[in-house]
């Protein structure tokens, strides 16, 4: 009895909070515009024919693939040549300072970056830096299509490495350092070690860390909106279910955006807990 006492408020304000939301917006989905209507599965079938959300789903997929591989990738290659750095404090405070700032914020300070204004003058400090090169400013969110949507994800590189450099990083520390050293004393290169020892002993972190920053991917949205507003073949799902709902209130559509998302955030989450619990985790 004790223990439903002590986690019995937070299951009520979470289905209070998620439960009920989530079931709400299910039923709104089989609804038309109005919420007066029932259309069944109409506005699921909408959704794979809309031709802008097929763009939004392609584009969710190259944040998910794209996004995840190079956060993971650069995550790992900074944690193990930082953790061999004099400067390894330095090193990591600087690359996990963006995990400090907000997606918004990012998306201003990153806004200003790509800024492009026709004429030879440009403040925005990618076409500074190409025009003092010699080459040509460009509206780099845009008109470079589809490109635009590699330098959206781009920021979320810049903000998810930290994240992902850090776990690694402790992860790497627990290898055991007889290991390690009884593989060099065999003969073993850095390279070998690395890929035969310890991405093996951190395979259930990396795991981890991938399906955590996937659900990131997954969700996007403050970056696009403050960036391009979805314009420009940028859309993702977020967006566009913001769009549906909330400006043409088109409550039938947008609640099966947000039903699609969640069922596609939904097996990810399943994994991780399935690999926290193997962990011994809960």
């Amino acid at each position: 009895m004790l223990p439903f006492i002590f986690i019995g408020p937070a299951v009520l304000l979470l289905g209070w909070l998620l439960v009920l939301p989530a079931v709400r917006t299910l039923y709104l989905s089989f609804f038309n515009a109005s919420s007066e209507k029932f259309v069944g599965l109409a506005n699921y079938a909408a959704i794979f024919t809309d031709k802008l959300m097929g763009t939004a789903l392609r584009n969710n997929l190259l944040w998910v693939f794209l996004g995840t591989l190079a956060c993971v990738g650069f995550g790992l290659l900074i944690a193990i040549l930082a953790d061999r750095s004099s400067y390894e404090k330095i090193a990591k405070s600087i690359i996990f300072m963006p995990m400090a700032i907000s997606f918004v914020a990012a998306g201003v300070i990153w806004k200003f970056v790509y800024y492009y204004q026709p004429g030879d003058e440009q403040i925005g400090l990618l076409n500074a830096i190409v025009t003092a090169l010699g080459g040509e400013a460009q509206a780099w969110t845009s008109m470079l299509q589809p490109w635009n949507n590699l330098f959206l994800i781009l920021i979320l590189i810049w903000m998810q490495t930290g994240f992902a450099m850090v776990i690694f990083s402790a992860a790497i520390k627990g290898v055991p350092d007889d290991i390690l050293e009884a593989a060099r004393v065999d003969g073993a290169g850095e390279i070998k070690i690395f890929f035969r020892i310890i991405i093996p002993f951190i395979s259930a972190t990396i795991l981890t860390v991938t399906t955590t920053i996937i659900v990131f991917t997954l969700k996007i949205f403050d970056v696009v909106m403050v960036m391009t507003g979805g314009q420009y073949g940028t859309e993702v799902v977020a967006t566009q279910f913001y769009r549906q709902f909330f400006m043409y209130r088109n409550f039938g559509y947008g609640s099966t955006l947000a039903i699609v998302l969640l069922i596609a955030v939904m097996p990810v989450i399943f994994f991780n807990l399935r690999q926290i619990r193997k962990q011994g985790g809960f």
